[in-house]
């Protein structure tokens, strides 16, 4: 697709494209864009990035882990401190790129504005990923335990289940934001299945415990399943029920999930980079039987 092909960009186009302007967060048509296809240069048609390349961040806009070989070139931003990216066909401004956050295997984000692309879709076969978000105390914790079981894919530290936006670790520790300190977990279902996280959770922390996981207090670090449907809804209490029946006093929250925001990067793989954080002993409460 050329130049010529493509409709005249409208102002607020143009606003970003030839003048470097950032649309505003969680606004854009393609932030929750899920759609199979690829994502082309609004102005010129440039192919940019595949819809295989696009991951959930949270961050407000699309965002993708990898572009097109060739199609987006990097340069320093004016500012002084971010990385531009501007389409290496026609020049257009995209938006900025991060590298180092561990958002996926690749640790690169390419954070695009919607009005800088156009879609257009193509038949392509998902990769079956599902996602699961869990608050058990301290995230470091939480997040290092589910790094290790095989079929997770990725582990996100995040805070969710508070009232305002955009938090930053400094606010959720005050306890006035209502976040709790979690993790946003990505998984193959045809290798792990959401019970076998969740019992995972439930051994990992104390579930009995309100407000608070050992030495750390707060709302902060309760115990909360955010569930993202029925079946994950069901599985929670099904578990939760189990083990009231076993004596467990458990005080675990069962929420529907809304928003997840990640964490600073440097809480990402906290325990991998610096060899602690790790501090969630499992303690067994469910009779596991073969293959579960």
């Amino acid at each position: 697709m050329s130049e010529k092909n493509m409709p005249p960009l409208t102002a607020e186009e143009e606003y970003v494209i030839k003048h470097k302007g950032t649309e505003p967060p969680f606004t854009g048509r393609y932030w929750k864009h899920d759609e199979c296809g690829r994502y082309l240069c609004r102005q010129c048609g440039a192919v940019l990035f595949d819809s295989n390349q696009k991951f959930a961040s949270e961050c407000g806009w699309p965002s993708f882990d990898e572009a097109r070989p060739g199609a987006v070139r990097e340069v320093p931003d004016t500012d002084g401190r971010r990385t531009e990216i501007l389409c290496a066909a026609c020049g257009g401004h995209l938006g900025h790129v991060f590298h180092g956050e561990g958002f996926t295997d690749k640790n690169t984000r390419f954070c695009v504005n919607s009005l800088s692309m156009s879609f257009e879709p193509q038949a392509c076969e998902k990769m079956a990923v599902e996602k699961a978000v869990f608050a058990g105390g301290c995230f470091w914790g939480v997040e290092a335990a589910f790094l290790a079981v095989p079929g997770v894919l990725n582990v996100v530290s995040g805070y969710t289940g508070g009232s305002h936006a955009a938090p930053c670790y400094e606010d959720v520790c005050t306890g006035r934001t209502g976040h709790a300190e979690a993790v946003e977990i990505d998984y193959d279902p045809a290798r792990v299945s959401y019970e076998q996280l969740a019992k995972l959770f439930f051994e990992i922390h104390d579930p009995t415990q309100l407000n608070r996981q050992g030495p750390d207090r707060g709302t902060q670090y309760r115990s909360a399943v955010y569930y993202l449907n029925e079946e994950q809804k069901n599985i929670a209490e099904k578990l939760i029920n189990e083990l009231k029946a076993k004596g467990w006093p458990v005080v675990t929250e069962l929420t529907p999930f809304d928003r997840f925001y990640p964490a600073e990067e440097y809480h990402q793989r906290y325990f991998e980079k610096h060899g602690r954080g790790a501090c969630h002993a499992r303690v067994p409460r469910f009779d596991l039987s073969p293959g579960e």
